[in-house]
């Protein structure tokens, strides 16, 4: 029920349950459906050849490792791959890396990356690539110097995961309103932007989310409009409805409640 829920939103099934045209193309690729649908939507925004390495590396296993005895090391050498706008990006500049370093095992030793990982995402990357390639989907690049293409073609399939910053601590998930923390791993923990997409949760000793990336709210509305709709802003919330504004406490006053209208 949950997968078909998620498909009939991403529009890859229709009110019936059949198959649209987007749905089919979606079927076709051996992944989940919102990746499939990042991939698809990449081919339009003139992205995809950046998004088939994040997809590929967001399907292989975890790609940094921290040795027990080595963790700060590990950790200077990871930061240097840190992507202002987040793990998405961050991903993509560590394949970008290997792949200037003639995909080298020595490298991924060196810098305290997984090789079997990104020996994976490889093959994963050849084997979409090929997908493509016979569904005569262009392979694009948006170049190195602004990824918003490849940020709004991620919030095309991972709406459903979008969090904004709570002002006490953490985010709240949109969907849900669930209290969420960043991952300390996550090349966004320092920075905590006001609106954020995440690929997956993890539940240790808080909901911590793993590989986020930081997002323009606009983007929901223009990418799910069957999911968002901009507020309208001479409505409030529940939550600012149930906000009770107080003004300063005078001390002179005789009638603490002489400033109400009613």
């Amino acid at each position: 029920c949950l997968r078909w829920n998620c498909c009939t939103t991403l529009g890859a099934l229709d009110e019936e349950g059949l198959l649209t045209r987007l749905g089919r193309k979606m079927a076709e690729f051996p992944l989940e459906p919102q990746l499939s649908k990042v991939l698809i939507t990449s081919t339009e925004l003139g992205c995809s050849e950046e998004v088939l390495t994040i997809v590929a590396m967001l399907s292989a296993e975890q790609i940094f490792f921290r040795p027990r005895d080595k963790q700060a090391v590990a950790d200077q050498k990871h930061a240097k791959f840190f992507q202002q706008e987040g793990d998405h990006i961050t991903l993509l500049q560590v394949y970008k890396s290997w792949q200037q370093a003639n995909f080298s095992t020595a490298w991924c030793h060196e810098n305290f990356v997984q090789a079997r990982g990104l020996k994976r995402a490889q093959d994963i990357r050849k084997q979409l690539v090929t997908i493509m390639d016979r569904y005569k989907l262009d392979l694009l690049s948006c170049g190195s110097k602004n990824y918003n293409s490849v940020r709004r073609a991620l919030c095309s399939g991972f709406f459903m995961n979008a969090a904004k910053k709570d002002p006490q601590e953490g985010y709240r998930t949109l969907v849900d309103n669930q209290p969420v923390y960043i991952h300390p791993s996550s090349a966004l923990f320092n920075r905590q932007p006001e609106w954020i997409l995440y690929h997956k949760l993890v539940l240790t000793t808080k909901e911590y989310l793993r590989d986020c990336l930081a997002i323009e709210p606009r983007w929901l509305v223009e990418l799910a409009p069957r999911f968002f709709k901009k507020a309208d802003p001479l409505r409030l919330s529940k939550r600012k409805r149930r906000e009770k504004i107080e003004p300063l406490f005078d001390r002179f006053a005789q009638d603490q409640d002489a400033w109400r209208i009613s």
